[in-house]
């Protein structure tokens, strides 16, 4: 007899076969006996359908959502789901030994928690040499813990919820929102209680270079500077923070040495020269979105025509 599954894993994907191999051989490898669980895999309108995804492992069912963003192809996986509790991962995320576990065992023992986070790694090209931006995106590009306990969302490249929450809740925003602060923040305003699951841990790819990250912060950059509208000095307000943001890298040389992420004084070198290159290019971008308001262009950007 077989047994309806815990947990539905929920994958939205885009032109990423090689990584969605990878991420599902990582929740095959989750498999045990009073575990059992099915993968959903929603095609976000890739060039070629990962047709593969549906006999690589055992499980796994194939959907495709043509309304482009990662939310609504969360959505569409969350409304075929079977399980209660729904696990999402990025395809080019790989799950660690024990992460469906810790999601379950997280849930089975705090019934008041309706979702969670757990932590996100980088997965570095070279594990004994991490390139400037790995050692930058170590420390500041998945602070997840932070996240959930002080801005409560939690990152849908990890994040688990009761699926009766989910639905309560509501979906996920479109491409252009953040789909992921919008919908945990939402959550926790109609009194939903989020949690941190330091053991349920993915890990996922570095930038592999500056210009990618940059395009990154165009699109968080240009979210923020819409929240703004036309509120009186926003505008004001919105040059200050550039200010501030343009003289802020000295401040981080602290939180880079105390890191645990990085273990060398080389890495942490890297990741100092990085953070300021980071923090001087956000201002730019900031004062630049002031004189020449292009925010909306820059928001639509999970990046389709490059994937």
């Amino acid at each position: 007899m077989v047994r309806p599954p815990r947990v539905s894993v929920i994958i939205p994907h885009l032109n990423e076969p090689d990584d969605l191999r990878k991420c599902l051989q990582s929740l095959d490898a989750q498999r045990t006996p009073d575990l059992p669980f099915e993968i959903i895999v929603v095609d976000n309108g890739s060039r070629t359908m990962p047709d593969f995804a549906a006999t690589f492992v055992p499980g796994v069912r194939l959907l495709r959502e043509t309304t482009p963003g990662p939310g609504p192809a969360r959505n569409l996986g969350a409304a075929m789901a079977a399980a209660p509790i729904l696990a999402f991962i990025d395809a080019d995320c790989v799950a660690a030994k024990g992460w469906l576990a810790a999601i379950v065992r997280g849930f089975d023992e705090r019934p008041e928690v309706d979702f969670a986070g757990g932590d996100i790694r980088i997965r570095p090209a070279a594990v004994d040499q991490l390139t400037a931006v790995e050692a930058y995106e170590n420390i500041y590009s998945y602070r997840t813990r932070l996240y959930v306990e002080q801005l409560g969302f939690a990152a849908t490249g990890n994040m688990a919820v009761r699926t009766d929450v989910f639905r309560s809740v509501g979906p996920f925003g479109g491409i252009g929102t953040m789909e992921d602060t919008e919908w945990g923040q939402r959550a926790t305003s109609m009194g939903y209680l989020i949690t941190y699951l330091k053991d349920a841990r993915v890990y996922t790819p570095s930038c592999t270079s500056f210009a990618e990250l940059a395009r990154r912060w165009d699109r968080h950059v240009a979210h923020e500077f819409r929240e703004i509208g036309d509120a009186k000095w926003g505008k004001l307000r919105w040059l200050a923070k550039s200010a501030v943001m343009a003289a802020s890298p000295p401040l981080e040389l602290l939180r880079i040495c105390k890191s645990d992420r990085v273990t060398s004084w080389r890495e942490r070198w890297l990741a100092l020269r990085c953070v300021t290159r980071v923090r001087l290019y956000r201002a730019r971008r900031m004062v630049g979105l002031v004189w020449h308001d292009n925010a909306a262009g820059m928001v639509d950007m999970w990046n389709r025509e490059n994937r």
